[in-house]
Formats: structure tokens, sequence, C-alpha cells
């Protein structure tokens, strides 16, 4: 991710995320957060360094301050113009001078520091040195639910992110896939997804015939065949928020067996939305779809779990399966997406991004769910 996310978030919506993630670190036992560049970063505060940078960036979070930025000299004028620069005070640093010395003088000698998961070793490391007493937990760990819940213009953009899949979807169907290797159709599914509005592509996974029992296939050199299922799942981000959805198309008319495999995955795929509401844990829609996979007999072909979260990363928590008791919270987005994998056969998954409403759940992907037919 580069650049910085869109301008209708303010430097106060910054400011509550901060005070918001204070909050939830305390609750969580730890003396403070110390966030590295990446989407804990931009999420905070709107700002995303060079992503090849090995200079020291960290954002210092702690009940007794406010929030501290620490950054190189040759980055601040970059920081300070970040929309919620405002919200932190900005500590630069130049080249030559000792980065960890004037970062760790705004720490607690003793803490348990919650440290986003993509924080450099090199850095986690000088900074253990420098107070020995110290230790530390990962965000994921820590505070899985941190950026779970999206705020009202949160899940505008998650819905236009959705959309845009949507409106590639619609397109993909049209083109050639007879003839073609797997690598064109995803070549024509990157465009796509750029033409609609995305800014980075995440995935594109086009899994023709017996490539689409691996779900991460992704795509290859196979030329797809008349009489090939094919499984297609695509996404990335759009304006700072992802987009993630699958459908599974046929070349041609399909096999009895094919069809009825697909609808039992759609089947599946409806009982897994319709157990979304708030305050069931969340591996309640991990059982719902699996059950229904399982009674036909299919069970031990659904190889992974029903779904992931999904905001300013395209996978991140919570996560629809078996032994996740996290409960379901109104503004919530993840996926549900089951699927039935036959080796060396066929393979089907139809996924949708859901959000926790009020009283139950809202898909955020429109298109139709039944089997298309493409040439």
């Amino acid at each position: 991710m580069t650049g910085r996310t869109p301008a209708r978030f303010t430097a106060d919506d910054y400011r509550a995320r901060m005070e918001r993630a204070v909050r939830a670190a305390g609750d969580a036992g730890l003396a403070g957060l110390l966030v590295a560049p990446g989407p804990d970063l931009v999420w905070l505060t709107g700002y995303a360094p060079p992503a090849a940078t090995e200079r020291l960036t960290l954002l210092l979070l702690t009940p007794d301050r406010d929030p501290v930025l620490v950054v190189p000299a040759l980055e601040a004028p970059d920081a300070a113009a970040a929309a919620g620069a405002p919200a932190l005070t900005l500590r630069d640093w130049t080249d030559g001078k000792d980065p960890y010395a004037a970062t760790t003088a705004l720490l607690d000698t003793g803490g348990r520091y919650g440290v986003s998961d993509n924080a450099w070793a090199l850095h986690l490391l000088r900074l253990q040195k420098a107070l020995p007493d110290s230790s530390y937990a990962s965000l994921t760990e820590a505070l899985p639910m941190l950026r779970a819940v999206k705020d009202a213009a949160e899940l505008e953009l998650m819905a236009a992110a959705g959309a845009a899949a949507d409106a590639t979807y619609e397109e993909i169907r049209k083109v050639p896939f007879a003839g073609r290797r797997e690598s064109e159709v995803g070549a024509d599914l990157a465009g796509l997804l750029r033409r609609f509005g995305h800014s980075q592509v995440d995935f594109t996974i086009v899994a023709s015939g017996p490539n689409g029992a691996n779900p991460h296939h992704e795509v290859g050199d196979r030329v797809i065949e008349h009489g090939d299922m094919v499984v297609l799942d695509f996404g990335g981000l759009k304006d700072g928020y992802g987009s993630d959805t699958s459908r599974t198309v046929h070349v041609g008319e399909p096999t009895d067996e094919e069809r009825r495999v697909h609808d039992l995955v759609r089947e599946a795929q409806e009982a897994g939305f319709r157990a979304v509401r708030p305050g069931v844990a969340c591996q309640e829609v991990d059982r719902a779809a699996r059950a229904v996979i399982a009674d036909a007999g299919y069970g031990e072909y659904f190889i992974h779990r029903t779904g992931h979260g999904i905001g300013v990363t395209t996978h991140e928590p919570p996560y629809m399966i078996e032994g996740e008791e996290q409960p379901l919270v109104p503004g919530m987005c993840f996926s549900v997406e089951p699927g039935v994998y036959l080796p060396g056969r066929f393979g089907v998954r139809i996924e949708d991004i859901v959000t926790v409403t009020e009283d139950g759940g809202r898909r955020l992907n429109d298109t139709t769910r039944e089997l298309v037919i493409v040439d």
C-alpha cells in the first residue's frame, strides 16, 4: 500500500481511532502500542511511509502522553502531510543519530507493549536491547479485533470495493475462456479490477479443471478446455479498503454431478450467510456452512475455514473457523466462502463479503451465485 487514504477521514477520525487503540491496549493489560509501517499505521494515522525504508518509523500509543510518531527527518514532511498528523506529535531523527534512544525514552522500562505484526525484527531487537525488562506481544495476538468493527465511512468504502469486484465479474463472464491460458484470464481480471478503481490487485485465482481442487492455485499455464469447471477468486484494495469474491463458472454445459456440487456449495454459502447476526460466535458461521456440505457426504472435501475478516487488508481477523468464539458485532466485515474440492477433477467455491448489521448480515457482493456458463 502506498500513499494516503482518502480525504474523507479527518484528523478527528484518526484521533478517535488512536484513543480507541489506547483504551483497548489498557483493557488487554498492555502499557501501550508500538505501530510500525503497514496497514495498522495507515488505519491509525493515514500515513504510509515508503515500503522499502529501513529507517525506524514507529507510532507510540501510551495512556500517559499524546500519540508520538518517530520518523526519519527526510520523511517528516510526508508524515506531516498525512490526514492524521494534527492528532499526533512528530519526532524526527537524522541519519547518524540513535533513533532507539529517542524512542525508548518515551517508554516504560518494564512495560509490555503490543507491536504491529510486520515490525522489523531489527528494530524490535534494538528496542529490547535498550529496554531489557520490557516485553512484547503481536497486535494480532493481543488485539485481534482492533480494526474489525468498521464505522459508517469505512463500510461505504467496503461496499464500493465490493461493487467494483462485482463489476469485474460481470465483465469477465463475457471474455473467452476455452483455448486460453489461466494466466491470460487472470490478467483480464487484474485489468478489470484496476479499470473499476482498484489501486492494488492482491490475487487473481483462475483454477480450471483439476486445478480447481487446489483452493490457492492462482493462475498457471494450463489451457482452459471445453468442459472445465473454473474457480475465479479475485480482489485487492480500492481507496484503501479490500474486495474479495469468488464465483465458479463452467465452460460449456456441465455434467449433472458438477451442477449438483455447485448447488451444494451455493446452499452452504447461503446457510453460512443466514447464520450471521450480532452475538453469534464466529465459529457458528463455519458450522452452518460446513454442516450442509458434510450432510451431503462431501465433508472431507471442504478443506479450509469458511471465512476471514477484511478491511484495510484483504485477510485479517476475525476468522470464521471452528474454535473461534469471538462474537459477531455490527460493523464487522468478513468473507463467507465454503468450497468443495475433488482431487484430480474439479473444485467449486462461492464467496461474498458480508457485514454484520443490527439484526443480521448484509452481503457486499450481489452477482448471481448460480452456475454461469461461459464460452
